[in-house]
């Protein structure tokens, strides 16, 4: 029976593990990192021609990639369940990298930053999910709070819960965030009627709707930005 081809049988030069070591991190291809993750690859493959074939189940889109499920990355022969676990813990580290960087900024100062951080925790969802920052005079964050949680089309928000946790808060301002896991950043008469009911009813508490943003993967759409505000 043969063994599975190892990297170990690569020139030494080639080996991520030994690139990593003498050339820097940066120096190595999606597949290289993901290669030493797994490990080893199967009877036909390395790692490195393994882990190829994996990221082109995604046409080479990391983001998509980190996505895929357990049960996804089974299908792949010499991908265990350890190997699988192994490899969905390590790209959510980095996710929560990213979140924890976003969250250094804690000034508001564009709808960029919003999405920056935001993005992360509802960029990639397939359902649908609402978000409130909280902030004060200074424009400066000191709450986010999920206030509702719904299907692929849409979420339902109360207003009463959004400006009770405001008036909590001793907040000045806040910004409202969802997501459109179809992909499309163009608000729907439902976006544009919340907003308008949300900034009269922060008007009445002295309380400024700074912005809200429709977020998705890879960009945003900005109310404020948009003169819809």
């Amino acid at each position: 029976m043969s063994r599975p081809f190892s990297i170990k049988q690569w020139n030494e030069d080639d080996r991520p593990r030994e690139k990593m070591r003498t050339k820097g991190r940066a120096s190595l291809s999606d597949a290289e990192l993901i290669a030493i993750l797994i490990g080893s690859g199967n009877k036909e493959d390395s790692a490195v021609a393994l882990a190829k074939k994996m990221l082109a189940y995604t046409n080479n889109n990391l983001n998509a990639f980190s996505k895929l499920s357990i049960e996804n990355l089974l299908q792949f022969k010499g991908i265990g369940e350890a190997k699988a676990v192994s490899i969905i813990t390590a790209l959510e580290l980095a996710k929560r990298c990213r979140l924890e960087e976003a969250l250094k900024v804690h000034k508001i100062t564009s709808s960029k930053l919003v999405y920056e951080i935001m993005q992360p925790i509802i960029g990639d969802l397939h359902h649908e999910e609402f978000w409130v920052i909280y902030l004060n005079n200074s424009n400066t964050i000191i709450y986010r709070k999920q206030l509702s949680k719904g299907g692929i089309t849409g979420t339902m928000v109360d207003t009463r819960l959004v400006f009770n946790k405001a008036i909590e808060l001793l907040a000045t301002g806040i910004i409202l965030c969802h997501n459109h896991p179809s992909g499309t950043l163009k608000p729907s008469d439902a976006d544009k009627s919340l907003t308008i009911k949300m900034k009269q009813a922060g008007q009445t508490l002295d309380i400024k709707v700074l912005d809200h943003l429709i977020i998705t993967e890879k960009g945003y759409f900005s109310f404020a930005d948009s003169n819809l505000m």
